[in-house]
């Protein structure tokens, strides 16, 4: 018995030591991690973060946002800005997405955040497989790297925590859409709403959320 219990309790501990995040991806050279909320949504900006944290830093909460509760990324959020040696958050508009399109609109959030560190990272860790290079930083694109990378993770929490309070303060000024629940997402309720009421000045309008056609690839 007492072995059976102690095998267990070690499968348990190698259990969460393969499912933790890694701290770093290289030893010698300063590291943000990168990642962007609210591509897919047919309302609202884009936002993005960027976090450095201390070489070797430990959370083992904190994992890609997608993967954790509204009231988990809640609690996380204040611990990554605490812990964080540095990091920031920037959004782009409906406007600029419309003018740039949404992929570059993303990597402008990026840059902006980077532009916003006070510390100057010396690479970047990118959520993803594409970036736009931001000058003079050498980076590296991860697919699936917020849950794999701590500092990436921790950028997903703050870009989707961000966002979605920007949403909601939004939403109460434009109740019909559901955006407090919603986040503007394409949920039903928010394409049949655009479709009786129309598009708001929040909405993106190169998406063609207006169209009934459009709607239905959702």
């Amino acid at each position: 018995m007492v072995f059976a219990t102690t095998f267990a309790l070690i499968t348990e501990k190698l259990h969460i030591l393969a499912e933790m995040l890694l701290s770093h991806y290289q030893e010698e050279l300063i590291e943000a991690g990168c990642d962007e909320a609210g591509r897919g949504c047919l309302a609202g900006p884009v936002f993005a973060a960027a976090v450095i944290f201390p070489k070797g830093y430990f959370n083992p909460v904190l994992n890609d946002s997608k993967k954790l509760s509204e009231k988990k990324r809640k609690d996380l959020r204040p611990i990554i800005e605490r812990d964080a040696l540095a990091y920031a958050v920037m959004p782009v508009s409906p406007e600029e997405i419309d003018k740039i399109n949404i992929h570059n609109a993303s990597y402008k959030a990026m840059h902006l955040a980077l532009d916003a560190l006070h510390i100057k990272p010396e690479l970047l860790l990118i959520d993803g497989n594409r970036f736009v290079p931001y000058p003079n930083i050498a980076h590296q694109c991860i697919i699936k790297g917020d849950g794999k990378y701590l500092s990436i993770a921790a950028a997903s929490i703050l870009a989707k925590t961000y966002r979605d309070e920007y949403m909601e303060e939004l939403g109460k000024e434009f109740p019909h859409y559901d955006w407090a629940t919603n986040k503007g997402y394409p949920t039903v309720r928010h394409r049949t709403t655009v479709l009786e009421l129309g598009l708001t000045p929040h909405h993106r309008k190169t998406f063609n959320v207006s169209r009934p056609q459009q709607l239905e690839l959702f």
